[in-house]
C-alpha cells in the first residue's frame, strides 16, 4: 500500500514538473483575464482586472494595421508593429499576439529570436527571403523565398530573419506569435549594442576578429525596428 501511494505521488509530481516544462504563457482558468495595467502586484504576466468592470474596449484596438508604416527612418529598412498584451489587455493569458512588418526595397528584419514564442508569417505583398538556423552543433539553415500568400513557420527560440530582395518594391507581412508577450532579441543589437558593452576581448575571441573591428561595431548606433 505504501509503495502504491509513493508511486501515485511520484506520478503526480512528474506530471506537474512536465506541465511546467512545456508551459509557456499561463493557461486561462476562466473565460478571460484582462490585464490590469494599473496594478502594482508582480506576477508572471498581469493581474486580472475585475470581470465586472471589463468592457468590449478591453478586447479592441484601433491598430490601423491596414496602413503602411514608415521604413525610411530604419537603418535596416523595416518597421515592426507589434500588438501584444501591453497594447491589448484582453490578450492576457491567451497565449497569442501579432505583428505587421513593413519592408522597404532591400529592407530586412535582421536575425533575431523570440524567446517565448513560435512565429507563423504570412506575406501580404511582395517577396521575402526568409530563414531560420537550428541550434548547435548543426546550425543548419532552413530558408525559402516567399511570395504573396505564402506562409512560413519560425520555431520558438531559433534565430530567424526576413529580407526583401526586390530593389524597387516594398513588402508587407503579418506574423502571429504564440505568446501574449513574445519578446525579441535582435542578435547584432544584443551583442554589439548591449549596455554596458561586452568586453571587446570577449567578442574578438568569439568572432575571431581583431579588437578594432569589434570596437568599430560597438561604436555604431544600433536602432530598434520595433514599435
Amino acid at each position: 500500500m505504501a509503495s502504491s501511494s509513493c508511486f501515485f505521488l511520484f506520478t503526480a509530481i512528474l506530471a506537474l514538473v512536465s506541465w511546467q516544462a512545456v508551459a509557456s504563457d499561463p493557461s486561462p482558468l476562466q473565460d478571460f483575464c484582462v490585464a490590469d495595467n494599473s496594478s502594482h502586484v508582480l506576477v508572471n504576466g498581469f493581474v486580472c482586472k475585475d470581470p465586472k468592470v471589463v468592457t468590449a474596449e478591453d478586447f479592441f484596438l484601433a491598430a490601423k494595421l491596414d496602413m503602411p508604416r514608415d521604413t525610411k527612418m530604419s537603418k535596416v529598412g523595416s518597421n515592426v508593429t507589434l500588438i501584444n498584451v501591453m497594447k491589448l489587455p484582453g490578450l492576457n493569458t491567451l497565449g497569442i499576439s501579432l505583428a505587421r512588418i513593413d519592408y522597404a526595397p532591400l529592407g530586412e528584419n535582421p536575425p533575431h529570436t523570440h524567446p517565448r514564442a513560435t512565429e507563423i508569417l504570412t506575406v501580404l505583398e511582395g517577396t521575402l527571403y526568409v530563414g531560420f538556423v537550428t541550434s548547435n552543433t548543426d546550425n543548419k539553415l532552413f530558408s525559402k523565398v516567399l511570395n504573396k500568400g505564402d506562409v512560413f513557420v519560425f520555431p520558438q527560440g531559433l534565430i530567424h530573419f526576413q529580407f526583401n530582395p526586390n530593389p524597387y518594391k516594398p513588402a508587407v507581412a503579418i506574423a502571429a506569435l504564440s505568446s501574449q508577450n513574445p519578446g525579441a532579441i535582435t542578435i547584432a543589437n544584443a551583442v554589439f549594442g548591449s549596455k554596458p558593452m561586452i568586453s571587446d576581448d570577449v567578442l574578438a575571441k568569439a568572432f575571431q576578429v581583431e579588437k578594432k573591428t569589434v570596437d568599430w561595431l560597438q561604436a555604431q548606433f544600433w536602432a530598434d525596428n520595433h514599435n
